[in-house]
């Protein structure tokens, strides 16, 4: 058997670039069963190496096999590359001949790492060995699909809900080998698992191991942080707060009596004479005692460590050292702990002594003061001889109550030797009771010794029989042996199988991976041609423009810049026929959102579009290279596998970073629910289904402006582009339930967009609650009735704060007049909804659904910060306003946009926010007060005024 290495990550490279699988619906589909379960991994160096039972959940989207210390483990321990290794076993026979375990198998990683695991039962090695076969066969011969671009072609299986999720882009995959997979499902072993795999095994006990010990020493900090973790998980629930080391009852730390200590004294005092005998050994109670609260029991902590010690000399098998220096180890800490214990008995002996100085100390004084009384007090009317006989019978009483505390001493003494007598009595007793047992065990043997002797004196002729009974007895072995046989030889044709499918999946993995370095070779030769083309031209037109060496008119560099320019503005569209594993252009006509890349209408337009797409790109690509946050969800995704996500600080710090599009879907309905699961609760179901009828119908009065701004929406989506695309169904659907959910707001142009963005990942009923949680949670009251009063007042606090957090850029507006709200105005309607390019966008959502309505202010100063020196350089009112009306669309790079909203801008306090709010409240209801009292003044005037009474406002015409 070769050397078992330790595997990728040995107990615990821990979370590092560790991914977790989700649950089974996010990993293959509703209903696909999830392989996990209980297997011994041996791991460990020297004596203490040993296998250590570990639960062990296979991830398909990376092909890792992860191992936990258990089912409730925050972290991984590690995990096992299972696309890159192969698997063999032993035959029970081999496996006794090497020491294997019968139902262990080996994993061979890269780099010849060799990791053995070992299973319940055989039955389960089989399954996990044909389960992992069949997972690394799906997963390589699917890699073309999990190494495509996700970020132009996003995967069904990444999705659960949303618009984003239906777009089915055809991918090339290489087609099965056909005479491969016969010959697989020829190979197969079928077998079913036991209960020890699969997920209903959580539920199910470890199985019983040889070690005792399960604590990883080399991953130590990823065990404190599964502890620690798991105290922090149950913020809300007592139970879940206890620690990992509480037992079914609670230990408290006891005070010793007086009684206890001379207790403890006394048993001291017994087992030193008892233990004179025996050099250098010695042994004490503790004056403190860990106790448990219903009983008071309590038990020196030498004999609860014994115990335990015992306990685990029992369970693991003993572990002998020979070396020297040990032993002088040994008898060192022996000499130390003896006198520790001398001085322990001597610091006992004084406190005895001094205790009882100061018992006596205390009668001398009382006596003192007895004495001084009676002189001061009644010496003048008592004659000297009755004077001496109170003193005497003062010296009496005093003599008697130390006679008095000498007799209680003496009794107590007595008390305590009744108790050790009884004692010695109880252990004779039981030591007689034992023999008494021993002595019946044995008349019982020396009865059946005699009756077969009896019996065999009268039937002389056995002798006869036991010859026939050893014949058969070597016959009934010779036909076990027969069966051993015939088992090992079906074992080894199980086994022959199954190493003959593993060689036959390696060949043909092997054949794959060649056949993909071929395609990514042709794609780099073409890529590299078409790059030499590119420089070839730039050259050309360098060099013309340089040195032009024929008339404006007649000059070559005319025609390679038109030629250029019509190369550039090309787009992929799913029109375009495409090579294999080859595309023929950076930037496709949609991005995953669905926004269009290029615009159709504008040349100048597109050609700008076209550069911004192709900055995004090369951003996109630099991050990928990078360690990208991606491994950061995975990383949080592993400690929230087996139990539920709460707010902390590190789900923050994440979703302000972005979460990744294969997320992003879970992480916003988790968001929504988080702040609007009491109301979703009170509904009860088919609550949205209900208003959705309602609205259909009655008569609604928002319907019409409704149907009028759906196809406004979002006209450069093509989810929302057309009369019949799907978004416009359930954008429809989601407007119209909302307004019969609220009829003070009915619909405001705005919500359109918000439920336009937020169906593009999740579903209707999904996306009304997102509107909701918007509209009636995250904003302020009246931010989308007919005023807009809470629009009003952010804009004002929102000023309040330009001025504090970027006073030169304040400044600068207020210096050429320019009113900055005519933009930001449409930021916090529609949260910066075709404002900024969609990669910004959803990263300022992720965050403004988990925090809410504050986001808006960091991201809004964020971009005016981010460009605040280019806007300083303008100095016209007139260019300054029309820089502002595009310029975020010029801002790309959102890693730097978001350390300028979270880290620059930095203290920015939520109460800060509502004290201006409710200050410029009262502000603009004020101006509306006097603004509604001037609009009444003129209307009388106007009714008094024949020349005024021809003048009607447009509203006034509508009603």
């Amino acid at each position: 058997m070769p050397a078992a290495g330790s595997a990728e990550g040995e107990e615990g490279g821990g979370g590092g670039d560790a991914a977790v699988p989700l649950s089974p619906a996010e990993q293959a589909g509703p209903g696909a069963p999830k392989l996990c379960g209980y297997l011994q991994k041996l791991s460990g160096k020297g004596p203490l190496r040993n296998f250590r039972s570990r639960w062990f959940v296979f991830d398909p989207r990376r092909c890792y096999l992860y191992y936990f210390k258990g089912p409730q483990e925050a972290l991984p321990l590690g995990h096992l590359d299972i696309a890159a290794s192969c698997f063999s076993y032993h035959q029970p026979e081999a496996a006794a001949a090497t020491g294997d375990e019968a139902a262990a198998f080996e994993v061979h990683s890269p780099g010849g790492t060799v990791t053995v695991l070992k299973a319940a039962t055989r039955q389960d090695m089989t399954y996990w060995l044909q389960e992992l076969q069949q997972k690394r066969w799906e997963y390589c011969n699917n890699l073309d699909v999990a190494k495509r671009d996700s970020r132009t072609s996003p995967t069904p299986s990444d999705f659960s809900k949303g618009l984003v999720a239906k777009d089915n882009i055809d991918l090339n995959i290489l087609n099965p080998n056909v005479s491969a997979e016969k010959a697989r499902n020829v190979l197969a072993v079928e077998t079913s698992p036991t209960e020890l795999v699969g997920e209903q095994a959580a539920c199910q006990p470890a199985p019983i191991q040889q070690s005792a010990i399960n604590f990883s020493l080399k991953q130590w900090g990823t065990e404190i942080k599964n502890s620690m973790s798991s105290l922090r998980s149950g913020k809300g629930n007592s139970e879940n707060r206890k620690s990992v080391f509480y037992t079914s009852e609670d230990w408290e730390m006891l005070d010793p009596t007086q009684k206890d200590l001379e207790e403890s004294m006394a048993l001291e005092e017994r087992r030193k004479h008892a233990s004179e005998g025996n050099k250098g050994v010695t042994s004490s109670a503790f004056p403190f005692d860990f106790g448990r609260i219903p009983y008071k029991a309590r038990r020196p902590l030498k004999e609860m460590i014994g115990s335990s010690k015992n306990r685990n000399s029992s369970d693991t098998s003993p572990v002998e050292w020979n070396s020297g220096n040990g032993n002088k180890l040994v008898s060192e800490m022996q000499l130390k702990f003896q006198s520790q214990q001398e001085e322990l008995e001597r610091l006992k002996k004084d406190l005895s002594s001094q205790k009882e100085l100061v018992r006596l100390l205390q009668q001398t004084v009382r006596s003192s003061q007895y004495d001084k009384y009676f002189a001061s007090r009644l010496c003048d009317g008592i004659p000297k001889d009755k004077l001496e006989l109170l003193h005497q019978k003062d010296d009496q009483i005093l003599g008697l109550n130390n006679q008095l505390e000498k007799l209680n001493l003496e009794k107590d003494s007595l008390q305590q030797e009744v108790k050790n007598l009884k004692c010695k009595v109880g252990e004779l007793n039981e030591q007689l009771g034992m023999l008494m047992e021993t002595i019946q065990a044995k008349d019982e043997v020396i009865m059946k010794l005699s009756h077969q002797l009896s019996e065999c004196e009268d039937n002389p002729s056995s002798q006869s029989g036991t010859a026939n009974s050893s014949m058969s007895s070597s016959f009934n072995k010779e036909l076990q042996e027969l069966d051993r046989l015939k088992d090992n030889l079906q074992g080894y044709k199980t086994q022959n199988k199954f190493l003959n499918k593993e060689i036959l999946e390696l060949s043909a993995l092997r054949r794959n991976a060649e056949t993909r370095e071929r395609d990514l070779n042709a794609k780099c030769a073409s890529l590299e041609a078409k790059l030499c083309q590119i420089e070839s031209k730039y050259l050309i037109l360098l060099q013309e423009m340089k040195n032009p060496v024929c008339s404006e008119e007649q000059s070559p560099a005319r025609d390679i810049i038109t030629r250029l320019l019509e190369d550039a503005l090309k787009v992929d569209s799913s029109e375009q026929p495409e090579q294999p594993f080859f595309k023929p252009f950076l930037v496709s006509e949609h991005d995953i959102y669905g926004f269009q890349t290029v615009p159709e209408d504008d040349e100048e337009e597109k050609l700008v579009a076209k550069v911004r797409a192709l900055d995004l790109k090369s951003i996109s690509l630099t991050e990928n290279q990078e360690i990208s946050t991606g491994v950061k969800w995975e990383n949080y995704f592993a400690s929230t596998m087996n139990r539920e996500m709460i707010c902390c600080p590190e789900l923050k710090t994440l979703i302000r970073s972005g979460i990744p599009h294969e997320h992003r879907s879970k992480m916003w309905k988790w968001c929504i629910n988080l702040h609007i699961k009491k109301c979703k609760d009170s509904t009860g179901p088919g609550y949205f289904q209900t208003l959705l009828q309602n609205a259909l119908e009655k008569q609604n009065p928002a319907s019409k402006q409704i149907e009028l701004d759906l196809l406004r929406t979002l006209p450069n989506n093509k989810h929302y582009s057309s009369p019949t695309s799907e978004g416009i169904q359930k954008l429809r659907n989601v407007l119209l339930a909302f307004s019969w959910r609220n009829p003070d707001i009915g619909y405001c142009q705005g919500l359109n967009r918000l439920v336009a963005i937020a169906l593009l990942y999740l579903e209707q009923e999904d996306a009304f609650w997102c509107l909701v949680t918007i509209v009636e949670v995250f904003m302020p009251r009246d931010y989308y009735t007919k005023t807009l009063l809470g629009s009003q007042v952010d804009q004002r606090v929102f000023k309040d704060l330009m001025s504090e957090k970027l006073p030169r850029l304040h400044a600068h507006f207020e210096q050429y007049k320019l009113d900055y709200s005519l933009i930001t105005f449409n930021w916090f309607l529609v949260v910066f909804v075709d404002s900024v390019v969609s990669d910004i966008l959803f990263k300022i959502w992720d965050s403004f659904l988990y925090e809410g309505s504050k986001v808006i202010f960091r991201f809004a100063l964020a971009l005016f910060k981010y460009k605040e020196e280019e806007i300083l350089k303008l100095q016209d009112s007139m260019s300054i306003f029309k820089y502002l009306r595009y310029f975020t669309r010029t801002i790309l790079d959102a890693r730097k946009l978001i350390n300028i909203a979270f880290g620059d801008l930095n203290p920015f306090p939520l109460r800060q926010i509502r004290n201006r709010r409710t200050y410029h409240l009262e502000k603009v209801r004020l101006e509306l007060t006097e603004l509604e009292a001037i609009r009444e003044d003129f209307l009388r005037e106007r009714e008094t005024s024949l020349d005024k009474r021809d003048l009607i406002s447009d509203d006034e015409e509508d009603s």
